[in-house]
């Protein structure tokens, strides 16, 4: 699975190309529910500061 972790900048880039809409603002950051991502790496490699990471 994947996370958002603390280096994120909340641009919102990463919810923009999820194609589940897995990725919700969270105050000035954002997170990747779970049960709702599929995995596809659209986050990754759109995440200008790398922010995203696979556990």
């Amino acid at each position: 699975m994947r996370r958002i972790t603390t280096d994120c900048t909340g641009c919102g880039a990463c919810a923009e190309v999820c194609p589940v809409k897995a990725i919700h603002p969270t105050g000035d950051k954002y997170l990747i529910v779970e049960e709702e991502c599929t995995n596809c790496g659209q986050c990754d490699d759109i995440c200008p500061v790398e922010a995203i990471e696979t556990e």
